[in-house]
């Protein structure tokens, strides 16, 4: 059975949830709206393997839909333009989640988005970050979470290419996703499906691949 706080993160970011089997073009007035970081999504779905969820403004449902027949792989380079923004980029890639992170060591120190010498990334957040720095008090890897609502809040992480390697990725996911649980919200993390070494991260910091996906329309 689905975790409650799950569901009610989908319901509420896609704006339904369940559905039956197959694709569900929904319209959702959070399509129209800017996001944790005041820009748009005008399209994201999420699905497991016999359903999926499609989000998008509500004037956009129709012609959407006319979309819905198209395998996967066909729709969605038609969705820019189908959501009236033909040359945004598209996403598509795997939906995890933890109810139980791997049982690293803690490794960052929570600050506050404005300190300096942070990655422009992480200065887009409106919550403390959590960072590692060198022994020089350089930036190494930070993370943050994207707090989309109240059940639902979703892990971002990034290392600098010098510290790459040392296992720094994964203990910051693990740890902001005890933070996340301690919150009351269940920890999400997407990435693309080429990129292997974020989906290794996930893997280690107890982000299984449960077969669910997430693809849409939203800023690189």
């Amino acid at each position: 059975m689905l975790d409650r706080r799950l569901h009610l993160h989908l319901a509420s970011w896609l704006g339904q949830w369940p559905a039956g089997p197959g694709l569900h073009v929904v319209g959702s007035q959070r399509r129209a709206r800017p996001a944790w970081d005041g820009r748009l999504r005008p399209a994201i779905a999420v699905g497991n393997p016999s359903s999926t969820v499609l989000s998008v403004p509500a004037d956009r449902v129709v012609a959407v839909r006319a979309l819905a027949g198209r395998p996967v792989e066909r729709l969605i380079p038609a969705l820019p333009a189908a959501v009236g923004l033909p040359d945004w980029p598209t996403h598509d890639g795997a939906f995890r989640w933890s109810l139980a992170p791997a049982p690293l060591p803690d490794v960052g120190e929570w600050i506050p988005p404005t300190s300096p010498g942070l990655p422009a990334w992480l200065r887009l957040f409106d919550r403390d970050v959590l960072v590692v720095r060198g022994s020089g008090g350089e930036y190494l890897a930070g993370a943050g979470i994207k707090r989309h609502d109240a059940h639902g809040h979703e892990l971002a992480v990034g290392t600098v290419p010098a510290a790459r390697g040392r296992g720094l990725a994964r203990r910051l996911v693990a740890q902001a996703a005890r933070r996340v649980l301690d919150e009351g919200a269940v920890p999400t993390y997407l990435h693309e499906r080429d990129n292997r070494a974020s989906a290794r991260v996930a893997e280690a910091a107890g982000f299984p691949d449960r077969g669910w996906r997430s693809f849409g329309v939203y800023p690189a």
